[in-house]
């Protein structure tokens, strides 16, 4: 099955839909992205932004979800900021302003306190 996600006017997901691996695949049977956006645009209007989404984060690093920012410049899928104070690397992935502790146990972070707290129970 093939993955679109239908974007707003700043590129935020807004749904995401499953259409049938036939929909995007031309006379020589290669899958062509455009023909998967066609036929959404023809079940949801010409008016609509839709790119592919890789279930499996084959391309476009990461599957996308409602509220993922859609990088056009890089092509690729961002999950919403999980806290205020974490950043975004340089392979699209939010980081925390201090490292996830290494020691085998499970923390959470805690944006008051801008730390790693254990979990105790």
């Amino acid at each position: 099955m093939a993955h679109f996600a239908e974007l707003n006017e700043n590129n935020i997901v807004q749904r995401v839909i499953v259409i049938n691996n036939r929909v995007i695949l031309n006379d020589n049977n290669e899958e062509v992205e455009q023909l998967g956006i066609d036929f959404c645009k023809s079940l949801y209007g010409e008016n609509t932004n839709w790119v592919q989404t890789s279930y499996n984060g084959v391309f476009r690093k990461q599957f996308a979800s409602h509220g993922y920012e859609y990088d056009i410049n890089n092509g690729v899928f961002i999950s919403t900021q999980p806290y205020p104070s974490w950043s975004l690397d340089e392979n699209f992935d939010w980081q925390a302003p201090i490292s996830y502790p290494d020691d085998g146990q499970n923390y959470l972070w805690n944006e008051e306190t801008q730390q790693w707290d254990l979990i105790t129970e």
